[in-house]
Parts: structure tokens; sequence; C-alpha cells
């Protein structure tokens, strides 16, 4: 076995160990606990600049553009996003890429120790040992600190308050726009949600927020002006301009919240992605100078000319069109039926379409249903899975046309053998995120860029 082989496998074997522990959907609101194994590491989250990020949708996005700029500057960067959609390292990076298998191990035999000693003291007062998250969110502030790393992009698992990300105090808190999700957890009206995801909001810190809905961005301002925080809100203090196509993505003007950056390359689909950039050049410009000094023209041309946002709105697929979207909540899925109608000339798409059991999938279904001229029924690959049937169920109720696969794999091949019959139409497969992963690799595999055959 070569070095490589061995150091993947040894990463590999962190991963199933983390497997081991309640899952990432166990939450409970208990952020002391990441809080005491990171104080036992000497805090490690505290040796790097941070910028923070949470919302309902765009958080993973707007968490790459970002990136992307700061790296661009010459700065060393940490990208701390979730979930993964091939491997788990891509939760990780350090500098534009996948942490490496080596770092994954160093930092797991550093962090080890200390989380079986707080494991024990849960146990001990009759708790849950650590999950899946907070290991790995020690994980990562851990691997950045080792890199090292200048500053750190850390997308909030759920939530924001106790989300055990807060553990970092990030100099800027990014609010990506805010809807209903994950309300069994996180409040029943958007007011709710809003308050715990402003936990972000630490003292004295910069607050970059989309444009939200009036009673959202009451409680950001509120708990802005509790933490004496400064906060540039989209629509007032910077904004996208304009958009228009280009090819393999869109050109942009965005007024930022010190400078005006024209003919921007985004080579990602959709105004909201649009938006998210504007958004993610704010947050750049409250970190580097305090929002009162324009970015280098250049930074933000590169910086953004080379963006990627696997899963959003990718192409994997030609002759037939394929697109892939993780569209896994209603807000999801209304901007992706924007960025279809908005960015591609089709008369027809055939919605390849898989939810898992905790989200909205009837809300899903609504909101696809206008786009949706055929729709092939799946399920992720993931025990939290909806049933092909049930989606089916929700489809038919809406008086559209369905079929029922049992795999994305046999749900891929009908829908592209249904788009190859004619050049007016195309595929897009949405639904969830671990679904988005699935086709990536499965796109790659059988080589759909290169076109059908039958």
């Amino acid at each position: 076995m070569s070095g490589t082989e061995n150091e993947r496998n040894r990463a590999d074997a962190v991963y199933a160990a983390l497997l081991e522990r309640q899952g990432e959907q166990w939450v409970q609101p208990r952020i002391e606990r990441t809080r005491r194994v990171l104080e036992l590491l000497d805090d490690p989250q505290r040796t790097y600049r941070v910028v923070h990020v949470t919302g309902t949708n765009g958080k993973t996005s707007t968490s790459r553009l970002i990136e992307s700029l700061l790296r661009t500057m010459g700065l060393r960067t940490g990208l701390f996003t979730s979930p993964h959609l091939e491997r788990f390292t891509e939760r990780i990076m350090v500098d534009g890429e996948p942490i490496a298998d080596a770092a994954v191990v160093e930092a797991w035999e550093e962090i080890l120790p200390f989380i079986e000693l707080v494991d024990a003291e849960l146990l001990a007062e009759g708790g849950a040992r650590l999950t899946f998250f907070e290991v790995l969110t020690v994980l990562a502030f851990v691997a950045f600190s080792d890199a090292p790393v200048d500053v750190a992009v850390i997308e909030v698992g759920m939530g924001g308050e106790w989300d055990s990300t807060n553990t970092a105090d990030g100099d800027v808190a990014v609010i990506a726009p805010v809807g209903m999700d994950h309300a069994d957890r996180l409040g029943d009206t958007i007011e709710k949600i809003a308050r715990v995801k402003a936990g972000i909001i630490k003292q004295d810190a910069a607050v970059v927020s989309a444009a939200q809905e009036p009673e959202v961005d009451r409680v950001l301002r509120e708990a802005a002006a509790v933490r004496g925080a400064t906060i540039a809100v989209e629509g007032t203090d910077f904004a996208l301009r304009s958009y228009r196509l280009a090819v393999g993505g869109q050109l942009l003007d965005v007024q930022g919240l010190a400078g005006e950056y024209a003919e921007l390359y985004l080579p990602l689909y959709g105004e909201h992605q649009g938006r998210n950039a504007a958004l993610a050049i704010a947050a750049v410009e409250s970190l580097i100078g305090a929002g009162s000094q324009a970015l280098a023209p250049d930074v933000v041309t590169d910086g953004l000319g080379q963006a990627s946002s696997p899963g959003r709105l990718q192409l994997v697929g030609a002759h037939p069109t394929v697109v892939v979207d993780a569209a896994h909540n209603p807000h999801g899925a209304a901007a992706l039926v924007e960025a279809l109608r908005g960015s591609f000339d089709f008369d027809e798409w055939g919605v390849v379409l898989g939810v898992l059991g905790d989200k909205d999938a009837e809300g899903i279904v609504a909101t696809l249903a206008p786009i949706a001229a055929h729709v092939f029924a799946t399920a992720p690959d993931s025990e939290r899975a909806n049933d092909a049937d049930t989606i089916a169920d929700l489809v038919e109720a809406r008086g559209l046309r369905v079929t029922v696969h049992t795999d994305l794999a046999d749900a891929a091949e009908a829908a592209r053998e249904w788009a190859a019959a004619s050049d007016r139409r195309a595929v897009v497969i949405a639904g969830s995120v671990v679904l988005a992963g699935e086709a990536l690799a499965l796109a790659e595999a059988e080589a759909w860029k290169d076109g059908w055959s039958a």
C-alpha cells in the first residue's frame, strides 16, 4: 500500500469514528460542551480571524465566494462548510483545497484524548457523548490552527446561537437570506428562527446581511444594537446593481460598502448567486478596512472569476443539458425555479427529485411544479430519505406527470432519455444535498458531458 493510500485509509477511519456518534441532525442547545473541548485545547479558534456565515439558503455559496476573495488577496484561508457532496474532506478546506488526509489524522490524534475526556464527563452527568458535528467542528478548528490559516470562513451547521461553530468569535457575522426551515428545532415563526441565527453576532463585530423579511431585519438590527455591532444590509448599504447572462455564468455590477465593481464575471447561474456575490464582497470589505476601504478591482475580478459552488446550479451534462442543485427547502427551490427561467432557454424541464424525510417535501414539490414537465421521483441514498412513492404521490396530487425510480441512476437515465428526444428539453436534479452529491459522482462516472448515448 502506498503512503497516499495509507493516509486516505487512516483519514477514512477518522470519518468512520465520527459516524459512530449521534448524527449531525441530532442537535441540542448545548454549545458549552464544544467550548469545553476547545478550552482544553487552548482555544485554537482564536488563532485566526473568523467570518461566520448563517442563514437559511445561500450559506455555502456565500462562504465559498468570501473564501475565494480572501485567498485572492494573498491570505491563507480555511473554509468550513456542510454537508459534503462526495467526500468528508470537502468540509474542511485549506487554501481552496480539501484538507489533506495526513492533516485530518494529525488533528484527530491531537483532539482525541480531549474528546474522550469530555465524553466521559457528559456520560457521568447522564448526558450523551459529543455529536458528529460537535467533534467535526473541533477537528476543523484545530486543523486551521495547525495549517495555520490567516482567516477562516465558518458556515453554521444549524441555526447559530447554540451551534457548535459559535464557539468561534466572528469578526464579521454574515446573514444570508432567512426563511422557514428546521422549524421543529429553531422555532415555529420566522422571528424565532431569526433570533437563533442572530446569536452569531458578537460584541463590537460587524454584521452584513442579505435583504430580509421585515420581521427578520428588525431582529437582526436589535441584536446588533445590543452588542454594539455595526450592521450593513443589502439594498440600503450595498447591492447587486445589475446582472446579465454570459457564457458559463453572468456579468455583475455591484455596489459595495466602499467601492463600485463593474463587469464582474461570475461562473455561477442565477440572480440569487449574483446577490450572494454582493453579500460576499460586502463581508470582505467589512473584514478588510472595516467597510470603509474599497477592494482592489483585480482582487474582486479574480476572486469571483475563480469561484465555484459545487452542487448549486451546476451544469454536469450536455446533449441533453443536466443541471444539479441542492434545493432542499422551498426557499431554495424558488431560487432554482427563478434561475432556470432566467439563465436557460428550454421549453420543458424534467425534474429528478429526491428529498430527505425531515424536509418540507410538499413545499418543494409545490414550488417546482410550475417548471416540471415530467418528475422522475426517486430517493437519496440516505436512511433519512423519503421513499420515491411518497414523492410521487405529492407530485400526482398536483396533476403532474410522474414516474417512480428505485435509485438516482435509474431516474437519471430515464430523465436523460426523455430529454434527449427534443432539443428544447433539459433535466434538473434537485431536492437534497445528498442527491446532488450522488449526481455529481454519477455524471463524472458516466461522462454525461459527452452527451446522451442510448
